[in-house]
């Protein structure tokens, strides 16, 4: 009786700490697509956008239907974001994406074709950063991608 007992005591206090750790497991947030972002995603002509800066001889060229309307807008506007905020921030989905790019039976070679020469050494200039960080956060919410750690939000 005594080991029965016993038995029974453990079972519920591993049943108690089993539940306590599932329920502190994190939650992921979901994402919120309002009625503009919604018709941008949903633009058919193409839309090409070059990013250039005055400064260097860098330039990004995106062909993405619905990107330039969404960064007109839906995107925050230019001088929200510090450089250097704009920088970490695509420094870290730069890695993550060609890390994609470098694994096509894993992920989708449809969504990320080409890699993306970036390097945290070299001053793109604010706009640059600011419509690359923008591109980045558009393709995420657009095709359910999380490029790194955080959540990607407007």
């Amino acid at each position: 009786m005594k080991k029965t007992y016993l038995l029974f005591k453990n079972l519920l206090v591993l049943a108690t700490l089993t539940l306590c750790i599932i329920s502190c497991g994190s939650t992921k947030e979901s994402l919120t697509i309002s009625s503009d972002e919604e018709k941008a995603f949903k633009q058919v002509q193409g839309d090409t956008i070059t990013i250039a800066s005055d400064k260097t001889d860098y330039e990004i060229i995106i062909i993405e239907p619905g990107f330039n309307v969404w960064l007109n807008s839906v995107a925050k506007p230019e001088g929200y974001y510090s450089q250097n905020f704009l920088e970490n921030r695509n420094y870290i989905m730069v890695l993550e994406w060609n890390n994609r790019v470098m694994q096509p039976a894993r992920f989708n070679p449809n969504l990320y074709e080409l890699q993306i020469n970036y390097t945290n050494q070299i001053d793109y200039g604010y706009e640059v950063n600011y419509k690359l960080y923008n591109y980045f956060i558009y393709f995420q919410r657009k095709y359910n991608q999380r490029l790194g750690p955080f959540v990607p939000r407007i």
